[in-house]
């Protein structure tokens, strides 16, 4: 057993020697690029004592995997979705293991909190709804926006978590508000795409967001809502995300997650003509007079499901009705529908989470 592993080993890390040779060899000035290959670098030599190193390392190594296959096959804005959703538990694992032993004792705990929110600065304010207009393509903005909302309520979590379970947990949502601010930075840096097409001009989405909760309710009925419950859960959160970065006029990180619950909601799909049906998508986002990444990291995501050997579910979603959804709410917004009575409430019920789990 100890030799199929030591082997299994040995094989991922010659993987990881090409995969980070050809980021190198292809484009040395890709920033995309070098950030994936310097946390597959990170990925195979960091050593950690805390517990939840191995559980963050069997999750993040797949996706930094995911995200050098996309890239290998020109599929950008997949690639720097699957890094982004690696790189913030790497970076906040990279951030705790920096600190001296006196931080997770509480009275250290408390004075890191402090640091870190005077070194985060206006990053954990409300944001401004043009705070990220800089960041092109319109994805790669999308992406920026929902990580600044996290941050807020990353860093606010942190010290009541902390006191709550162990610092080093409160620790840790500290190091996921910093990561998401260098993420936002490293945003920033990536250059914009060519050609260059103006930015899509995005309206409210809220009749769509009522429109799918409304779709997302009527669909949780058993046996779905028992067989697929965890799916349920990460439609819901996705567009719980999406309506507070609505709320803040963030509305390239609102589409992004409006698409995001869209394409998670557990429901019968229509996989008949997926492939054909992707590629009339293909030519509408390639002639798009605007830049249409977001629908182009949503193709790319179907692409790469119907190249996977198990896949289809993903990209018929996408087909069906994410892609549809993306190009509708570029037009003028829904007609309301007519109002109905509702019963009074009975009962309020209050839940309490943490961020994003």
């Amino acid at each position: 057993m100890k030799s199929s592993r030591t082997t299994a080993a040995a094989v991922w890390l010659l993987v990881l020697a090409a995969s980070v040779q050809r980021a190198r060899a292809g484009d040395p000035g890709d920033p995309l690029a070098a950030e994936i290959a310097r946390w597959q670098s990170f990925l195979a030599n960091h050593h950690s004592s805390s517990e939840l190193w191995e559980e963050i390392r069997s999750a993040t190594q797949p996706a930094l995997a995911e995200a050098q296959a996309a890239l290998d096959a020109g599929r950008r804005e997949l690639a720097l979705q699957r890094l982004v959703s690696a790189r913030l538990n790497l970076a906040a694992t990279e951030w705790m293991d920096s600190l001296p032993p006196a931080a997770f004792e509480e009275a250290g705990f408390t004075a890191e909190v402090e640091r870190a929110g005077r070194s985060l600065g206006e990053d954990i304010s409300a944001p401004r709804a043009d705070s990220l207009s800089g960041i092109r393509p319109a994805a790669a903005r999308a992406l920026a926006e929902a990580a600044r909302m996290q941050l807020r309520e990353f860093y606010d979590a942190s010290l009541d978590y902390g006191r709550s379970t162990t610092t080093r947990y409160g620790l840790y949502y500290v190091g996921a508000a910093r990561a998401q601010r260098d993420l936002i930075l490293f945003a920033r840096r990536l250059p914009a795409p060519s050609p260059s097409k103006p930015a899509p001009p995005l309206r409210s989405i809220a009749p769509e967001l009522d429109a799918l909760e409304d779709a997302m309710l009527a669909a949780y009925r058993p046996p779905a809502s028992i067989d697929r419950h965890p799916d349920f859960i990460a439609a819901s959160s996705s567009l719980k995300e999406a309506r507070e970065l609505e709320a803040a006029g963030l509305r390239y990180g609102a589409m992004y997650k409006y698409l995001q619950a869209a394409q998670r909601l557990p429901i019968p799909r229509d996989a008949t003509g997926t492939a054909e049906r992707l590629e009339a998508f293909r030519k509408r986002i390639a002639d798009s007079a605007t830049d249409a990444s977001i629908a182009r990291l949503y193709l790319e995501i179907a692409q790469a499901d119907l190249a996977s050997p198990n896949g289809g579910a993903a990209a018929a979603a996408i087909a069906d009705d994410v892609l549809p959804r993306y190009f509708a709410a570029l037009g003028p917004a829904p007609a309301p529908p007519p109002a109905s009575p509702r019963p009074p409430a009975e009962v309020t019920v209050t839940l309490v989470r943490w961020p994003y789990t």
